[in-house]
């Protein structure tokens, strides 16, 4: 049969109540032992009687181990409260943003003409003066632009004159060159050119008168 349930209270009779704590003392100082070798933990153990007596056990000394164990409470007890002390400052950090997004999006709206209603004659005269300098600067900054524009399409225009100009320049050297070289040949071509048949009709018409007269001509064609 299996070990039965134990019911965990406090043993009334006095020798079960020590002959109890005679096996759970000797259990427990075991298991700190099998726990500080098997897992190379530091391990402490204190046991006090019910009559006093004193039963430990450490795998260090006792003292080095009470003392690391309050170093440990106290460093956690200075991180508790730097995290707190953090919390509470991140969070009114917080509210302070979440106020300012607040007064900026009411801002906005009052500047785009909404939720006018809570406001006085003074905030409206305050907002009214903030949309004429508004529109002042936005003014200024547009013809500062479009002055620096026009500054630059006037450059731009003149350097494309004088581009205009210098391939103007470049196109009639090239004609004056294709007409200094086509020169000789025209003048060749100039030249008439010599034809014996020219030359015989031309003799032919510049012929002095026959030496025959008339009717000897025509007898001369007859014959």
């Amino acid at each position: 049969m299996g070990r039965g349930k134990i019911e965990i209270k406090r043993i009334e009779n006095t020798t079960n109540r020590q002959v109890t704590f005679c096996k759970r003392r000797n259990g427990l100082l075991k298991k700190a032992y099998e726990l500080s070798v098997l897992c190379d933990a530091e391990v402490a153990l204190i046991v006090f009687s019910s009559r006093g007596r004193l039963y430990e056990y450490s795998n260090n000394s006792i003292k080095s181990t009470i003392e690391r164990y309050k170093k440990a409470c106290a460093d956690s007890s200075n991180t508790t409260s730097i995290t707190e002390a953090n919390s509470q400052y991140y969070q009114q950090e917080a509210a302070k943003l979440r106020q300012q997004i607040q007064i900026l999006q009411n801002a906005n709206r009052h500047l785009m003409g909404d939720s006018l209603s809570s406001l006085t004659v003074k905030e409206l005269k305050q907002l009214e003066n903030r949309l004429e300098r508004g529109i002042t600067r936005i003014r200024s900054k547009k013809h500062e632009l479009l002055f620096a524009e026009i500054e630059y399409m006037q450059k731009r225009e003149v350097e494309l004159q004088n581009d205009n100009m210098y391939l103007r320049a470049k196109l009639a050297e090239k004609e004056r060159t294709e007409q200094a070289n086509m020169l000789p040949s025209t003048e060749f071509n100039a030249i008439p050119s010599f034809d014996s048949r020219d030359y015989y009709q031309v003799h032919m018409l510049e012929a002095p008168p026959s030496q025959y007269s008339q009717p000897d001509q025509t007898a001369l064609h007859l014959g």
